[in-house]
């Protein structure tokens, strides 16, 4: 994704970039695996796992974009199956997120551009959702990807930012359905731009630039044309269904490769329209202004800094003498695109949706901070002690504002207070269920049946989660389906423990609403109950282990 300068050493500001996507990946892996499983991320680890022991897999507009669960099946079966596994692959891709702004170097100042990638290494909204197993931080980072290769390609630097473009368009669309979205959005930015160019006066007509742009794109048939291609196979390799032992078609699978592009280009764009837009409503429709609530409320907590920086310098930028620069505009514009149509689209308000407002303002952020630097420096090179206390007072704000986050949010515990974290993460108090968890079942070659779940709200028929769709239910076992899934224990569910003919049969974990603890202590003599939080709030468990 980076543009390659052959025969020439890294200069400072590749040096510096390439610093901060180390610091970046260290912020990321530290203690990667701690943070028990939220439900989202179970669900990508039960159905990666199942994707890797039985070769089948196909892509489900339901359950978010391929792309993380291509990832996650190679990395747990690289890795094993833990949690730090699960989550290593959006680990490195947020962590290679600051070599992206190399790709702006030709809009913006040096010290801009590493301003840039220091903004993307540390922010903490940024950082905790570069630690989680979900798609939002792939396709906001190959989004901004396709905007410096569509700004690269408009400067005229070479056809291969054309691929550039096409794959990066791609992988985001892979990554989330909301891909989509925030693709559309920096199209509107971008005629937005071309838009207010006219109302300069020293532009030319609208009519001539879109003359020339006709001219440059007939006159690039050729690189058009392969580019169509990237695009095209990208996504068949990404959204074509593997088969396995089933009777379906499959990419892999002799004899049906031809079904599984036809799956792939036309049922999967089916697919997406039945699901996210046809069979949405009523369903999915909500309020939108607490959603924008929420999401400016996450703003203010994770990225206050940022934001302030950028509203401030596209304010400045946009009435300077030499009048406002594109990349700050058109990021700008993007990231108010996505505020607007972001919380009016998705189905659920939660905080990971700020990655996708974060990651634009990084750029007119960064113009900021390198500007408010600057100052600093000619502050301290004429000995103005006065404007050298002011920068730093700034600055050291900026920088408190953002360990304070990371240390409160990012790494501590989750519980109630936090405010980053969804309420689907269970508590920090669930990491005893997943650490005594195979201990508790024992040898998983021993019974027939190691872990049941007890009750109306989780009983799922035998069979019916080997492969999706999945009933409904089965969400209720969420983050626990994962954890007993990686270990192999065989499960089953119940709503009577009478079906067990003595109690020596019933398995030795059997988990079940909180609720139902009073009915099953009577009846497991011999089992040690224990409690758990699932969620945040509102969501208990009891696991009872035969002791």
């Amino acid at each position: 994704m980076i543009p390659s300068r052959v025969g020439q050493r890294p200069d400072r500001t590749t040096l510096a970039v390439g610093a901060l996507a180390l610091v970046a990946l260290v912020v990321r892996l530290v203690g990667l695996g701690d943070r028990p499983l939220h439900w989202d991320e179970a669900r990508v680890g039960y159905w990666s796992l199942r994707y890797l022991e039985s070769g089948f897999f196909a892509y489900r507009p339901v359950a978010g974009g391929p792309l993380v669960y291509l990832l996650s099946r190679t990395s747990l079966a690289l890795f094993g199956t833990t949690d730090f596994a699960l989550r290593l692959p959006v680990a490195l891709v947020g962590a290679a997120l600051p070599l992206v702004s190399l790709l702006f170097r030709d809009h913006l100042e040096n010290d801009e551009t590493v301003a840039v990638a220091a903004i993307l290494a540390a922010n903490p909204l940024l950082v905790y959702y570069g630690r989680f197993a979900r798609g939002d931080l792939l396709a906001i980072g190959f989004a901004l990807a396709a905007f410096g290769f569509a700004l690269r390609l408009f400067d005229g630097k070479g056809q291969q930012n054309a691929y550039g473009f096409a794959a990066a368009c791609v992988l985001a669309i892979a990554s989330s359905g909301l891909g989509i979205v925030v693709l559309c959005c920096l199209a509107v930015a971008g005629l937005l731009v071309f838009d207010h160019a006219a109302l300069v006066s020293s532009s030319r007509p609208a009519a001539t630039r879109l003359g020339e742009l006709s001219a440059r794109v007939r006159g690039a048939a050729t690189p058009a044309a392969r580019a169509v291609l990237v695009f095209v196979g990208l996504y068949v390799f990404l959204f074509a269904p593997r088969a396995g032992d089933t009777n379906g078609v499959g990419l892999y699978t002799p004899g049906t490769i031809l079904g599984a592009i036809d799956v792939a280009l036309f049922e999967s764009v089916q697919r997406f329209v039945g699901v996210r837009i046809v069979n949405r409503y009523p369903g999915a429709t909500h309020q939108y202004l607490p959603y924008l609530g929420n999401l400016v409320e996450v703003l203010a907590l994770a990225a206050l800094p940022v934001t302030l920086l950028a509203v401030g310098v596209f304010v400045v930028d946009r009435y300077a003498s030499g009048g406002p620069r594109t990349v700050v505009s058109a990021a700008t514009y993007w990231a108010g695109a996505v505020l607007v149509f972001v919380p009016m689209l998705t189905e659920v308000s939660a905080s990971w949706l700020g990655v996708y407002v974060v990651v634009p303002l990084a750029i007119p952020a960064a113009v900021g901070l390198a500007a408010l630097v600057r100052w600093g420096r000619q502050a301290f090179d004429s000995r103005d002690t006065p404007r050298v206390a002011a920068a730093l007072l700034i600055l050291l704000a900026l920088v408190a504002q953002t360990g304070a986050v990371a240390t409160t949010e990012v790494y501590a515990p989750s519980d109630r207070d936090t405010k980053l974290a969804h309420y689907g993460q269970p508590s920090s108090d669930f990491t005893a269920f997943r650490d005594n968890l195979s201990a508790w079942v024992g040898p998983t070659d021993d019974l027939d049946v190691e872990v049941l779940y007890y009750g109306s709200s989780m009983y799922v028929s035998d069979g019916a989660a080997d492969y999706p769709p999945v009933p409904k239910k089965w969400g209720e076992r969420l983050p626990m389906a994962w954890y007993v899934e990686r270990i192999g224990a065989d499960t089953t569910s119940t709503t009577n423990l009478s079906a067990f003919k003595q109690q020596s049969s019933v398995p030795p974990v059997v988990i079940a609403p909180a609720s139902e603890r009073g009915t099953l202590a009577p009846k497991l003599d011999g089992y040690v109950a224990h409690n758990y939080d699932t969620g945040l709030w509102d969501r208990p468990i009891v696991v009872f282990v035969k002791n």
